[in-house]
């Protein structure tokens, strides 16, 4: 649903978080609640972002001129072929619905229970989704932008304060599941644990069509780091090495730093 298994994997935690205090006490709603939760985090992510919209996020749209398609079974193969990142140039509901029947192979009921629509809407948006996908142009020769594979150049040799000097004055740390920092002075110290050990390297690499570094140790693999930048400086880092299982879900594939 976002693009990413890494920031999937942020949802799936932040819907986890919410469901120690606010998730039904009825075992059977739990996972419909879930998935709503979830889809809804989704939702307003999207609406964070200054991404392209081509609908709103509410949009029905007319089904009048719509049928059921005969070849459900070919769509359902063409959607598990396409890439994560291909979902994100469709608008939040053709984006729901064809994740959901294509990939996941619910019904048209269980589709529009789930996002609290018509069999009707959910039969237009899958009509409209499927034919954006067909009609995306062949993706582009992928590249890394020039910041990301600075700040791991800077890495790899062991250029400490040339890292610092390119984290934002507010730059926010999350070494997910075990703790934040906000801050310069604060994030400054993370990199002592990297710097105490010589065989950390970082490597850009995209997963699921976003940027990110695969850092390995003694020519291991070990874990995914999540960069975003305002300008060249860093903003936030996300350090998953507490979460190694991601690394084998990505989908890596090597790429060329632009000039």
């Amino acid at each position: 649903m976002t693009g990413s298994v890494v920031d999937g994997e942020d949802l799936v935690q932040d819907t986890l978080l919410e469901a120690l205090t606010s998730a039904p006490a009825e075992p059977a709603r739990l996972r419909a609640w879930a998935f709503r939760t979830a889809h809804n985090r989704a939702i307003d992510r999207w609406r964070s972002y200054d991404r392209r919209m081509r609908e709103p996020v509410d949009a029905t749209g007319g089904a009048a001129d719509v049928r059921p398609r005969a070849d459900d079974l070919l769509a359902r193969e063409e959607a598990l072929r396409t890439a994560l990142s291909r979902f994100v140039a469709l608008p939040p509901l053709q984006r729901s619905c064809v994740i959901l029947k294509d990939v996941l192979d619910l019904s048209l009921d269980d589709i529009a229970g789930l996002l609290e629509t018509t069999v009707s809407a959910v039969q237009a948006a899958l009509h409209r989704g499927r034919r954006t996908l067909r009609d995306q142009p062949a993706d582009a020769e992928p590249t890394i932008s020039p910041a990301l594979a600075r700040y791991a150049a800077l890495f790899n040799a062991r250029d400490w304060e040339g890292i610092r000097s390119m984290l934002a004055d507010d730059v926010r740390l999350d070494v997910v599941d075990r703790f934040t920092k906000r801050g310069r002075g604060e994030v400054a110290g993370y990199f002592g644990k990297y710097a105490r050990l010589t065989d950390w390297v970082m490597e850009p690499k995209l997963v699921d069509g976003h940027e990110i570094l695969v850092v390995s140790r003694g020519g291991v693999p070990s874990h995914l780091v999540a960069l975003t930048f305002e300008g060249p400086r860093v903003a936030t880092i996300r350090d998953y090495f507490h979460v190694p299982y991601l690394l084998g879900e990505a989908r890596l594939a090597l790429v060329t730093p632009r000039s």
